[in-house]
């Protein structure tokens, strides 16, 4: 069925270029030039989702956004803003809009925003009754972000996820590893079958051959029946193992043979079983460094990361964080029953001054607790100092070397990163160091970066 989409733009060469954007990706769409038209048409053809300008000449974009509320709740509303900050994107949240993209933005973070918005809605639809859980899950399952670095995350994954490609995701603990995995499989052709997650980490070395590849009966002490393992489970499905650097070396191997012959040998038997399993596989340790250590199999990285996926910590994609608090905020206080709870301005100032380095885990467990233990509707600056954010980051996040270090080499190593991480934008290398912007152009001059 083919998808109505409803655009509201008022300068004529962004609404041709958005409207052969949409049309070049198969959709419909009925482009007008203001809020007043699209109101007429929305009373006497229905649509599937609406993107609106902000900036629209009389009824604006927020404003439109609140009738269409009232007259067709169901429809997906996305808002393009010139406004990229965060208080911004909480209010556009807030006012009820599903996804806002900011300006400027390019064909993929539109096509992206679009399709996932469209995934959501379609789960809403399926059942009512499970309408919520299923926005939760969707948009947990496609994790939530606009800033360039997550649209660059959203790009690899959708064009890695339609194919049988091998994954070896990558990133800080807390990051979400898992949620990508996810969107991948969600994301392919094998979104009907099983999603195993599997932590090697917690398998006990003795067992993890019988747990993984399964076990005929009577192969070792206490196997009173024949056991399927992990990978036969997860047959036409995906398969994921998280922190794939704990393996043993001696199930490396075997899993090495399954990715090069896709057949698996039980323990105790000696037929081959052929399987059609996809691997994605997470870490947050160099795996490089662990090959060279002796701990990891050279063949078996390379097997493994056929498509590397990175996933980037929370303190570079700062201006996620908003997204992220109200998704939070709203989803724990439905979760536990809860009134609707707001952060005070200085209380979300807090929050997003803080550079978060256990990532969006940390700001997940941060948001329930302010949920549950926070009195009234406001959550207040006092709320969020019982969390104890500021004590920990000012704990120690740099060791000196034994054997000491050169200074001015590690401060223009540190500028030449940081200016990597934000895309060459000085203002925000210069927050990301704690630097003011005076002083960080100043270290720029003087290694004549």
């Amino acid at each position: 069925m083919s998808i109505h989409i409803l655009l509201v733009e008022d300068e004529v060469d962004q609404r041709k270029i958005i409207q052969n954007i949409l049309r070049s990706d198969n959709y419909q769409v009925t482009a007008v030039e203001t809020a007043e038209q699209a109101l007429e048409i929305i009373k006497e053809h229905p649509v599937d989702l609406i993107i609106s300008d902000w900036q629209l000449p009389g009824m604006n974009g927020e404003m439109l956004l609140k009738e269409i509320i009232q007259l067709t709740p169901a429809c997906g509303f996305i808002l393009i803003t010139a406004h990229s900050d965060a208080s911004h994107a909480i209010n556009l949240i807030r006012a009820g809009a599903d996804d806002y993209l900011p300006k400027p933005f390019d064909k993929q973070a539109l096509l992206f925003t679009v399709k996932k918005l469209i995934y959501t809605k379609s789960l809403e639809n399926e059942n009512q009754q499970l309408k919520q859980q299923s926005k939760h899950r969707s948009q947990l399952i496609d994790m939530i972000g606009r800033s360039t670095a997550m649209n660059r995350l959203f790009a690899r994954i959708e064009k890695a996820a339609p194919t049988n490609a091998t994954l070896l995701i990558s990133g800080e603990s807390g990051t979400g590893k898992e949620l990508a995995a996810r969107a991948i499989h969600q994301l392919s052709n094998r979104s009907n079958h099983i999603f195993l997650p599997v932590n090697c980490a917690a398998i006990p070395e003795s067992l993890a051959e019988a747990e993984l590849f399964g076990a005929e009966k009577g192969s070792f002490t206490g196997a009173n029946k024949t056991r399927f393992g992990k990978f036969e489970a997860a047959d036409n499905g995906t398969i994921f193992l998280d922190e794939i650097g704990e393996l043993p070396l001696v199930l490396q191997s075997k899993l090495l043979r399954f990715l090069q012959e896709g057949t698996i040998i039980r323990v105790g038997s000696n037929q081959e079983i052929k399987l059609d399993v996809r691997v994605v596989a997470a870490t947050n340790r160099n795996l490089l460094e662990e090959v060279e250590a002796g701990n990891f199999r050279e063949d078996l990285y390379y097997r493994l990361n056929v498509i590397p996926v990175t996933i980037p910590p929370l303190r570079q994609r700062q201006e996620d964080v908003a997204l992220l608090i109200s998704h939070f905020l709203s989803y724990f206080c439905e979760q536990h029953h809860c009134d609707k709870k707001k952060l005070s301005g200085s209380a979300l100032k807090m929050l997003l001054s803080y550079p978060w380095p256990g990532n969006v885990r940390q700001l997940r467990n941060s948001l329930e607790r302010l949920v549950l233990l926070s009195f009234g509707e406001i959550i207040t600056a006092e709320d969020i100092e019982e969390l104890e954010l500021t004590r920990k980051n000012n704990q120690r996040a740099f060791l000196l070397p034994e054997q000491g270090l050169q200074w001015e080499e590690h401060e223009k190593e540190c500028l030449l990163q940081a200016l990597s991480h934000c895309n060459n934008n000085r203002t925000q290398a210069a927050k990301l160091l704690g630097l003011g912007y005076k002083a960080f152009l100043y270290r720029l001059e003087k290694y004549k970066i």
